[in-house]
């Protein structure tokens, strides 16, 4: 089966580095058209673009593929309705959504998190996803088909000392996908959610930059090494195309074996 998304358009959300990057930037190298979205600071809900969104643009149109810069807070949902409006005006439809951003703002225990960070978290890491799907999926519906990714984590799988209300928050946008395929399987549309583990991104490097704790993370893991950005995009591209057209509601794992042990 031929892996292409000739003729089809995506949003990816958070992608002027790290993960939403890689997201990106693999799929623009199979056809798909772009909106590479990172926020660039605009709150006046004109959507704006971001020097990292530009760059990553540029890296693609190097590379002979076609995308958008947009700098929207998605947090702000003004500015993410002219994010989808923007897409829609330009190519006329949204394919595929992965809406990646996500903050992780505190490390430490939830005793000590201020109930305003808890709320903040929890309305960027899973408020503003289905606020996203509300505005793109009937569009996908009209087509019959479409196909959405969400980025949990296995922080919302297990406990964690550390960074436990993002784990909270990841575990609700996996249940939120569950939610979403139920509802919107019957017009066609495919929702999963990737569980990742430690990935070489600034996003987790507090986990993996010092060397002693970088080594305790490859010895738990059975493949001996920290994910690379590239290893979840692969996974994003299947579950985007039709190689997984009969996958949805699914919690799918990539962690390097991490969570076996």
């Amino acid at each position: 089966m031929t892996i292409r998304f000739d003729n089809q358009v995506a949003i990816v959300t958070g992608a002027g580095n790290g993960l939403g990057k890689s997201h990106a930037l693999e799929l623009a190298k199979l056809g798909a058209k772009v909106v590479v979205n990172d926020f660039g600071g605009a709150r006046d809900g004109s959507g704006g673009s971001s020097e990292a969104a530009e760059q990553v643009v540029a890296e693609i149109k190097a590379a002979g593929g076609d995308a958008i810069a947009n700098g929207a807070d998605v947090s702000d949902e003004a500015q993410v309705e002219t994010m989808v409006k923007q897409a829609i005006d330009t190519w006329g439809r949204i394919d595929v959504l992965v809406p990646n951003a996500a903050i992780t703002p505190v490390y430490g225990p939830m005793q000590d998190l201020d109930d305003a960070v808890f709320d903040k978290m929890l309305v960027t890491n899973v408020r503003t996803i289905n606020t996203m799907c509300k505005m793109v999926l009937p569009q996908m519906a009209e087509k019959g088909e479409g196909a959405v990714v969400l980025l949990s984590s296995i922080a919302g799988l297990r406990g964690n000392t550390v960074i436990g209300t993002y784990g909270v928050s990841k575990a609700a946008e996996a249940a939120l996908a569950r939610n979403l395929a139920v509802e919107w399987g019957p017009k066609g549309i495919r929702i999963n959610s990737i569980a990742p583990g430690l990935i070489k991104t600034d996003f987790a490097k507090a986990l993996w930059d010092d060397p002693e704790r970088a080594k305790q993370a490859e010895d738990k893991t059975p493949l001996r090494r920290i994910g690379d950005p590239v290893d979840i995009a692969g996974l994003a591209v299947f579950l985007s195309t039709k190689a997984s057209a009969y996958i949805t509601g699914q919690v799918i794992v990539a962690d390097g074996g991490e969570t076996i042990c």
